[in-house]
């Protein structure tokens, strides 16, 4: 029976989580979000964990007299979800907080000698070496829940003793503006931007997906993930999101993870890993499928994907610094304040401030993130 604590428990990837875990009877110690007190109502009601905290003050006073009848303790802050992290008794932490706000948890958690799934992609995007090394000191996993990273994994396994790995190659659904030019992104929409053809996620993502931010994220991750550098990594289009990700050997043979666009399949492995049990996933059918279509990425209409190599290729705090005048900027842009293209505009200018520091802190880390901001703002402003 695996025990779980769940941070980001009203998100997508949260509600998928708690979709395996009802399914194969899992114990859920501990839930975190952020304040929508109404759901995580409804998830303490149903899974009764022993502990369960809000970021947001407010909505973690409303929830604890919601619950006042129930054995658990409410706690607030970023404090009370590390706390549900690292503290609860659940012997594996699924993070799928959104942002930075998921790194201090993942750290703390992974300190606490606790088995990390990982969904939260800035924690090693902006820890890097930080949360390995810790993970290495604590003898602790990290197992990775995004879909691409649940498929290179899955293609590792049983992989030679030699290091024989020649290339990982990440697939992309192209997001919603695929085969569109600088020109005409210009003006596009939120709601534009909102229409991604194969995954139902949260708006932050889904923006990250459209500009292809997120495929630099997942690059960026797959280098701490998988102990590769960022120049044996590719990126293919393939509209379908079928081929989840592929890995290639030195002889040239390429493995592919295959499966429907559903997150609770590479959920599911991360807890039950190393075995396999029956998924609430469709079979395959590749009849039903037809046909599978690849292509070369656009790098110049979509320049996210080289920004974020560009990043972890220079090491040490670019990429935090890209990580974080994303999250500025992809924020501005869903309020309004900035255009689609301009997103990438001020990632790369605001990141040509961050120290070159290489052996960095978890407070350089903060600190970036402030700076980051800051810069972005102030570029919108003009």
């Amino acid at each position: 029976m695996k025990t779980l604590n769940l941070l980001g428990s009203t998100g997508s990837i949260g509600k998928q989580t708690l979709d395996v875990a009802r399914a194969h009877g899992y114990k859920i110690e501990a839930l975190a979000a952020y304040s929508d007190v109404e759901c995580i109502e409804a998830q303490i009601r149903e899974f009764k964990p022993r502990y369960a905290a809000l970021v947001d003050e407010k909505a973690a006073k409303d929830l604890k007299t919601r619950v006042s009848d129930l054995n658990v303790t409410v706690l607030s802050g970023l404090e009370g979800v590390s706390f549900c992290g690292s503290q609860a008794d659940g012997e594996i932490t699924l993070n799928s907080v959104v942002g930075m706000a998921g790194l201090k948890p993942t750290l703390d958690a992974v300190n606490a000698g606790k088995t990390i799934a990982l969904a939260n992609k800035e924690t090693l995007v902006a820890g890097g070496h930080l949360v390995t090394e810790a993970a290495k000191k604590n003898g602790v996993a990290i197992l990775p829940v995004d879909s691409e990273h649940s498929a290179i994994f899955q293609c590792l396994l049983g992989k030679p003793a030699n290091k024989a790995l020649k290339r990982i190659i990440l697939t992309a659904s192209g997001g919603p503006f695929f085969g569109k030019t600088k020109e005409e992104l210009a003006n596009v929409t939120l709601e534009d931007a909102l229409k991604h053809p194969s995954w139902s996620m949260g708006q932050k993502i889904t923006i990250d997906s459209a500009t292809m931010f997120n495929k630099g994220l997942e690059l960026i991750e797959a280098v701490w993930l998988f102990d590769v550098d960022a120049d044996m990594i590719d990126i293919v289009v393939h509209r379908e999101s079928i081929v989840h990700s592929l890995v290639e050997y030195d002889d040239n043979s390429v493995i592919a993870q295959l499966g429907h666009p559903d997150m609770r399949l590479p959920i599911q492995f991360a807890i039950t890993y190393p075995e396999r049990y029956p998924s609430p996933e469709k079979q395959l059918d590749l009849w039903e499928v037809g046909n599978l279509s690849f292509y070369k990425p656009d790098y110049e209409n979509f320049p996210c994907m080289d920004i974020c190599r560009n990043a972890i290729k220079k090491g040490g705090l670019y990429p935090a610094a890209v990580n974080c005048a994303n999250e500025e900027a992809n924020l501005l842009f869903r309020q309004g304040k900035i255009s689609f293209n301009q997103i990438p505009e001020f990632i790369s200018l605001a990141s040509e401030c961050v120290s070159d520091k290489k052996d960095f802190t978890l407070q350089d880390v903060l600190d970036t993130d402030v700076l980051m901001r800051e810069k972005v703002r102030q570029l919108a402003s003009k």
